[in-house]
């Protein structure tokens, strides 16, 4: 991972965007008018590069190669859903704007490199890169987004906050109980909603309305592995939690 003060508390900007690439199953692509929905057909390279493999005779990378100069203009899409059942799943929404271009197999990296048989592929040349959540809209710039890298638990993170839910719903009361009576107050379930190396994030749901809540692990976590551990030194050390609250009920 990259160095990080040590007063930090969740993930950059940067980080976040990462995340969602890595994690995301599918991603909206933007081009001249047309509009496509991809599903499992793009990977991210070791330099944050998104790639999409496609078949040879798809359309659009005829579209991309007879685009002036080899480069064809493009917006991609990409929504991070909470994997648990909360109000308001969508966490955040990151949009890449640059151009598409066909590019040699052995650029690729990974094991989309073993299926240069199956089809073409096609690398984002990044312009822009943007971050929104339910708070703000942050413009993440090119170098930092190279720099960055995603969170350790971000592929891991559905499977480990599903797990929870079913198995350790016991657990996610504790949890809870961390932040008090008092803001506690009104508050009709529970359920998390995101996690990563430095915490764990809780909804609270009222009546109407909702807000989040930030659990700090003493101290952040490594790997998948270590998320379970995390969570147990944070209710072990339930008096001297830091803990803070995200957001105010919102409708």
């Amino acid at each position: 991972m990259n160095p990080t003060t040590a007063s930090a508390t969740e993930p950059t900007a940067a980080e976040r965007i990462r995340s969602v690439l890595v994690r995301a199953g599918s991603l909206t692509l933007t081009t001249d008018g047309h509009r496509y929905d991809l599903v499992g057909l793009h990977h991210v390279d070791g330099k944050g590069q998104v790639r999409l493999r496609l078949p040879a005779d798809d359309p659009l990378v005829a579209r991309a190669v007879c685009a002036p100069r080899g480069a064809l203009a493009a917006l991609l899409e990409f929504t991070d859903v909470s994997p648990t059942s909360v109000r308001a799943r969508v966490r955040a929404k990151v949009t890449l704007s640059g151009w598409l271009a066909l590019t040699g197999d052995t650029e690729d990296d990974g094991d989309d490199a073993d299926d240069a048989d199956d089809g073409s592929s096609l690398r984002l040349d990044l312009a822009r890169a943007t971050l929104e959540t339910g708070e703000d809209m942050v413009v993440v710039g090119l170098d930092e987004l190279v720099l960055a890298e995603a969170d350790p638990l971000a592929v891991e993170e559905a499977a480990l906050l599903t797990h929870l839910v079913d198995a350790h719903q016991d657990m996610v009361t504790r949890l809870a109980r961390l932040a008090g009576p008092r803001l506690l107050q009104g508050v009709v379930r529970v359920q998390p909603v995101a996690l990563d190396r430095y915490g764990i994030t809780l909804r609270c749901e009222y009546a109407s309305g909702h807000g989040d809540l930030r659990l700090l692990f003493p101290e952040p976590v490594r790997d998948p592995a270590q998320a379970g551990d995390g969570i147990h030194q944070l209710l072990a050390a339930a008096h001297a939690c830091p803990h803070r609250r995200r957001t105010s009920p919102r409708p």
